[in-house]
């Protein structure tokens, strides 16, 4: 877990120093909340600047995320503007979505109105996992199931290996122990579009007012209504960060880490090791992981689908070191084979006339004397 840092209205800024949190990017403009107000020739306060990113880090190519922690020069008071001109190391970092320095995940899942699927949830969990940043199962619309539903559900998740927390927009519930946890901490919220997220930001932040959208009656899917990344300042101090919605996040770890991103088997693996070092747990003799355990075929689905990504990263990988991409003047895409540079290139001109002079260099005075006696019989 990383330190916490608190976001309390620390004194006046100078001028000189000016740090900040980048909440949001939109196109090339970053908005940076500063962590120190900058006071104009007005006397009035200046939380926020719109900014850019300086040609050079640009040039570098340094990045600027959600998240960040900023360097900002040059304030433009009366438009409250400035320029990044330096980006802070950086804590964590996450490239789906693009958020930096987050302390931990918020994941949201909904009851029901979409139904909880377990394969789906399933899926969201090992991707968590793999970012290695600490996480808070929160399920969504409580208020729609008997408490007999909500028990069965958590007593099934436990198994799992996780504490979910349920709870409800419509009726407040557990959201006082849900604003206990994103208390001064950078959040990063995710989960399916449809369950609920928008309507959580709207309750926790009350000066927000995120778009909404019903859940399609047909196929009971969510419609994305978050269309990109942005930090919303809690009122009792932390951030949350907004994701667009995806109901189907693409796993990208290798086959030997899979099984380490189920809690259940991770128990396991805790009681010793597997007579094979390479071992996938699917049947191998004296393998320590049993099939007893209900995820076990969401693993071997999710084992599939990384074996078959691994070999296809290999494939590609070989085959661009053998081929180059051409373009035709039509804009049509084709591959050709690539010459060895050794064998079918012939040396330049200016390679040639360089080797002689190197040469001519390295020669003797003996060495040119009787060159020249041959030229001249």
């Amino acid at each position: 877990m990383h330190d916490l840092r608190s976001f309390n209205r620390p004194p006046i800024s100078t001028v000189s120093d000016i740090l900040g949190t980048v909440i949001a990017v939109q196109a090339n403009f970053y908005q940076v909340r500063l962590d120190q107000p900058l006071e104009d020739h007005n006397n009035t306060l200046i939380h926020h600047l719109l900014c850019t990113r300086r040609t050079r880090l640009k040039k570098i190519g340094q990045t600027v995320m959600v998240g960040d922690r900023v360097v900002v020069e040059e304030p433009d008071y009366q438009d409250a503007r400035g320029a990044i001109a330096q980006v802070l190391p950086r804590k964590t970092e996450l490239s789906r979505p693009p958020v930096a320095n987050a302390e931990q995940m918020l994941l949201v899942f909904a009851l029901d109105e979409p139904p909880l699927e377990p394969w789906q949830l399933s899926r969201f969990l090992v991707k968590a996992e793999s970012t290695e940043i600490p996480f808070l199962l929160c399920l969504n619309k409580a208020d729609l199931l008997t408490s007999t539903q909500q028990k069965t559900w958590q007593e099934r998740l436990e198994k799992w290996g996780y504490q979910p927390l349920l709870i409800s927009v419509m009726t407040s519930q557990g959201l006082t122990e849900l604003k206990d946890c994103l208390k001064d901490k950078i959040t990063i919220l995710a989960g399916p579009s449809g369950v609920g997220k928008s309507s959580l930001i709207n309750t926790l932040v009350p000066d927000v007012k995120q778009r909404v959208n019903q859940v399609s009656g047909k196929l009971q899917k969510g419609r994305h209504t978050t269309r990109h990344v942005e930090l919303f300042e809690l009122p009792d101090g932390g951030l949350l960060a907004d994701t667009p919605g995806f109901n189907q996040p693409h796993l990208d770890c290798s086959p030997s880490e899979l099984i380490h991103y189920f809690p259940e088997a991770r128990q396991q693996l805790e009681q010793g090791n597997c007579q094979f070092s390479d071992c996938f747990h699917r049947g191998e003799p004296n393998c320590i992981v049993d099939e007893n355990w209900e995820r076990y075929e969401h693993y071997l689905t999710f084992l599939e689908e990384a074996i078959a990504q691994k070999e296809a990263t290999q494939q590609m990988t070989d085959q661009e070191s053998t081929v180059k991409l051409k373009v035709k003047a039509s804009g049509q895409e084709y591959y050709e084979p690539k010459l060895e540079s050794k064998k079918y290139r012939r040396t330049s001109r200016r390679q040639k006339h360089q080797n002689l002079q190197d040469l001519y260099e390295n020669q003797s005075l003996e060495e040119l004397e009787e060159l020249e006696n041959d030229l001249d019989v």
